[in-house]
């Protein structure tokens, strides 16, 4: 029977650590493989992401690549009201029911309807946020809306 405290890798499959700064007869002394002098055969040395040389870096000369993301932004789970269609008319829809016909992908997001498509039958639509043409459309087919 095999036994995971005795799996080993195949022969050759590790390579031992390569050992510089050893000795002219390792192959690997002298300068240990970081060629000869300046700022990257330093300890240390090398420099940072996106540093040019005190060129003017790429980023700092293309203002429309630069910005800010904001942390406090809320993502909604959206819905269209064309998607609507799949509930029996007179029904009233909360975000749980549109987790079960997954129209959305999870409840640990606020649900959000937009007024892209149409609606044919009267609803009444529970969600956290709806725009101004969803809300119309709902109305219009003669159903209300409702904030959660």
């Amino acid at each position: 029977m095999m036994e995971q405290s005795r799996l080993k890798p195949p022969p050759g499959a590790r390579r031992g650590r390569k050992r510089v700064g050893r000795g002219d007869g390792s192959g690997h002394g002298t300068y240990s493989g970081r060629g000869c002098k300046g700022q990257n055969s330093r300890s240390g040395g090398g420099v940072r992401l996106g540093f040019e040389g005190g060129q003017l870096p790429l980023i700092k000369r293309l203002p429309r690549k630069r910005g800010f993301v904001n942390i406090f932004r809320t993502e909604y789970n959206i819905v269209n009201v064309g998607k609507l269609r799949v509930f029996a008319p007179n029904a009233e829809i909360t975000p749980e029911d549109m987790l079960r016909v997954r129209l959305i992908g999870s409840l640990r997001q606020p649900v959000k309807i937009l007024g892209d498509g149409e609606i044919d039958r009267p609803l009444v639509v529970k969600a956290d946020k709806f725009s101004a043409t969803a809300e119309r459309k709902i109305m219009a087919a003669g159903g209300r809306v409702e904030g959660v």
